[in-house]
Order: C-alpha cells, then sequence, then structure tokens
C-alpha cells in the first residue's frame, strides 16, 4: 500500500474514536473536531515515521493530547463552550442521566479531565498515561482520585444541580 493508502486506512478504522477522545477533553463538538483535524494533519506529515513505532495508536494519541493542550493556548480558544447539542451516548444511559454524566465531565479541571479520559476511556494505565501527559506517576494518581470524587459528588442524587453551578461540597 501506498503511503496515502495507508493513512486513510488508519483514519477510516480510527477517526471516530479520536472524535470521541477529542470530545472528552474538551467537552465541544466544534472544538474535537478542530483538535482532530490538527491532530491528523501533524500525523500525515510524518506518517513515515509514525507507522514504524511500536504503538501507532500510543504515537497519535500523544499528539492529540498535545493538539488539545495547544489549541486551549490559543487566545481565542479561552472562551468558554456553550451546551452541546450532539454528542456520543454512552450505552445504557438515560437523557436525564447523560446530561448529568456530560455536565459533571465538563465541571472537572482539564488536568483532571484529561487524565479520567485517558485512564477510562482510552484505558491506560498510571504510567502510559504520566507518559502521555508528561507528568509524575504520583500526580496520575492524585487526579484520578480527586477527579472520580468530584465525580461522585456531583453525580450523587440530589447533587447534579449544585455541580452544574460549579459548587463543591
Amino acid at each position: 500500500m501506498s503511503r496515502d493508502e495507508e493513512f486513510t486506512a488508519y483514519v477510516r478504522e480510527r477517526r471516530a474514536h479520536l472524535y470521541r477522545a477529542a470530545y472528552l477533553l474538551c467537552g465541544d463538538e466544534h472544538r474535537a473536531e478542530d483538535i482532530v483535524q490538527l491532530t491528523l494533519s501533524k500525523v500525515y506529515a510524518a506518517w513515515r515515521r509514525v507507522r514504524k513505532a511500536d504503538s501507532v495508536d500510543a504515537y497519535v494519541r500523544r499528539v492529540l493530547v498535545n493538539s488539545h493542550l495547544d489549541e486551549g493556548r490559543r487566545p481565542w480558544r479561552r472562551e468558554r463552550a456553550g451546551e452541546v447539542s450532539d454528542r456520543p451516548a454512552p450505552v445504557g444511559l438515560g437523557a436525564e442521566d447523560l446530561d448529568e454524566l456530560w455536565t459533571a465531565l465538563r465541571s472537572l479541571p482539564a488536568g483532571q479531565r484529561r487524565v479520567v479520559v485517558l485512564r477510562h476511556y482510552w484505558g491506560l494505565s498510571v504510567e502510559e498515561t504520566a507518559a502521555d501527559l508528561g507528568i509524575a506517576v504520583g500526580t496520575v494518581k492524585s487526579q484520578t482520585a480527586v477527579a472520580l470524587a468530584n465525580l461522585r459528588l456531583a453525580l450523587r442524587p440530589g447533587q447534579a444541580t449544585d455541580a452544574a453551578r460549579g459548587g463543591r461540597r
């Protein structure tokens, strides 16, 4: 296969997963599209090197996380995103539960949200998450613990409205 054919096959197979991960990182469907496009353009430019990597998915995941961080640094990206209308739905959740889950995820600070996405959406180990984010293993553990505690609190019955307003107990 040619370079273009290999890259196209990879994108066809993994694009939806990359979009969901980008959406979980940033909480906005349009920013997620921008992040995926930026990621894919960087990966395409380096495809000869990428395809030789031990894990193409790990390489692309790192580019995706870095692209998210780069996009967040842009001055026009500092505005808060509004409500998201089209979002991927986890199987088995009702509309109200799903809305509470997205509200709780958006309420997490960016660092905690990144750790939760890499650990629980991508299924990475603590060590892999630390390596992808360029932080210490202990930081991953503490951020995961705090993020999950915040999510439990926000998703407790009667607490969803407090979490939506940004309050914590």
